[in-house]
């Protein structure tokens, strides 16, 4: 089973302007809410992921991940979220989802090139 899954997010204060991306998905999405970042400014390790969504003014809403096709490889790992992208904090963070804190950030979408990266509950 495959198909076209649209991505867009405008800017807006969790993250930037995103044009439309269009992916192959390879199988039906499935809520998450963790994920292991490797970036560089960031401590490496396992972080709390959410959607973001417009409502409100900002707000959580679930983060998705579905397996895509990627030219470079057979498969690549895509978690979105809302209208607004999706949201991490770090996983032994206490706080609830806030657009102000500086511990949380947000990215219109993630791709992983390993599936061990998305880490289904």
């Amino acid at each position: 089973m495959t198909y076209s899954l649209f991505v867009e997010v405008e800017d807006n204060a969790n993250c930037e302007y995103m044009p439309l991306q269009v992916f192959e998905a390879k199988n039906q999405e499935v809520s998450i809410t963790k994920v292991r970042i490797h970036d560089p400014d960031r401590p490496h390790g396992v972080y709390y992921v959410t959607g973001w969504t417009s409502d409100n003014n900002g707000s959580p809403c679930p983060a998705l991940y579905v397996p895509i096709s990627d030219s470079g490889q057979a498969e690549a790992y895509l978690v979105m979220g809302g209208d607004w992208g999706v949201r991490m904090k770090p996983i032994d963070s206490g706080e609830q989802w806030d657009i102000a804190s500086i511990n949380q950030w947000g990215e219109p979408f993630l791709v992983f090139s390993d599936l061990s990266d998305v880490i289904l509950d």
